[in-house]
């Protein structure tokens, strides 16, 4: 099946490749099979991806959302606040992980060799668990660059680093959290011309929310860049899409986004309409491929897609199908 999920190339070989982990999944994941049984939905109805159930992402808080019996190989945790319920995934093949990360990079960005990577992911690297950490450090090793490397509160030291690689012209990726890549450009006024300023998002507690048009224009600024590029991921998938710019995100030819009404869980928006966002990640063979996230976006008719917020009081408000 991975020769399958990687190799797609078409619409008709998604579609295809979806119904067929669809019914995979339905016969060997508890988790999944009781939900799509507590709404009716079987494989035999089902002829179209739009009428795939999607999971909740909430259960891989209190659930092994697992389709596989195979031991499991690693455990991915999200960051929580203090006393909160975290999302566990738990992934009984770490190599497809490490195929669609490489793959998924390389589709958008091309050879890793071509870029010294510099990661600033304190609050990731400061707990164990995190999914990023795993993709970002496993890129540095790739990127076979002595130069490539994780920074924590160093920021002098990254912000000398930076400026020393771009007046080489090496290509440089910097992967950051949003906080950190503020907290560097207010030490440091750059003016880069061969680095990608790539932020995850999020400020963690550590600043105030802003709004993305606001974060990338300070950042734009900051490190003299004319775009901010992206990354989404989460905890509970094993693709990323990811964005040159704009807040417009692409995904691997092995994921898609569909947008569900925010009335009705289980009725899928027309393009450019804002909605919940549905992933479907075809590289979660092992575990669930069709997560309902509790993020607001809208797609466009060319498959790329937008972040526009997230759900007030998530946790109650995705699905009503929760008491399994």
């Amino acid at each position: 099946m991975q020769a399958k999920i990687f190799n797609i190339q078409s619409q008709e070989d998604f579609n295809k490749t979806a119904l067929a982990i669809f019914k995979h999944q339905f016969k060997n994941n508890k988790v999944y099979r009781s939900f799509c049984d507590l709404l009716y939905k079987h494989p035999s109805e089902i002829n179209q991806v739009k009428d795939i159930p999607f999971l909740p992402i909430q259960f891989f808080k209190s659930r092994k959302v697992l389709s596989s019996l195979d031991e499991i190989d690693e455990v991915f945790t999200s960051s929580g606040t203090t006393g909160s319920v975290t999302s566990k995934h738990f992934v009984t093949d770490i190599n497809i992980y490490k195929q669609s990360y490489f793959k998924g990079f390389e589709h958008f960005y091309g050879n890793i060799e071509d870029y010294a990577v510099l990661a600033l992911l304190p609050n990731y690297l400061e707990r164990k668990g995190s999914s990023l950490v795993f993709m970002v450090d496993d890129l540095i090793r790739k990127s076979k660059n002595i130069e490539s490397g994780f920074y924590l509160n160093n920021l002098d030291e990254l912000a000398k680093k930076l400026i020393e690689l771009d007046k080489k012209e090496q290509k440089v990726l910097l992967i950051g959290v949003s906080f950190a890549l503020l907290d560097l450009i207010e030490k440091q006024q750059f003016n880069l011309k061969n680095t990608i300023i790539m932020e995850t998002g999020g400020m963690k507690g550590r600043r105030k929310e802003i709004i993305r048009e606001e974060l990338h224009t300070i950042l734009k600024n900051g490190f003299s860049v004319d775009k901010i590029h992206s990354e989404y991921g989460m905890t509970e998938l094993l693709s990323q899409a990811y964005s040159k710019g704009n807040g417009v995100f692409e995904t691997p030819p092995w994921m898609q986004i569909l947008i569900r009404d925010t009335e009705d869980a289980l009725t899928i928006n027309t393009t450019e309409k804002n909605g919940g966002i549905n992933v479907i990640d075809l590289a979660n063979y092992n575990s669930c491929s069709f997560i309902a996230t509790q993020d607001l976006g809208k797609t466009y008719i060319n498959g790329t897609f937008e972040i526009v917020g997230r759900f007030d009081n998530s946790d109650i408000r995705g699905c009503n199908l929760m008491v399994l």
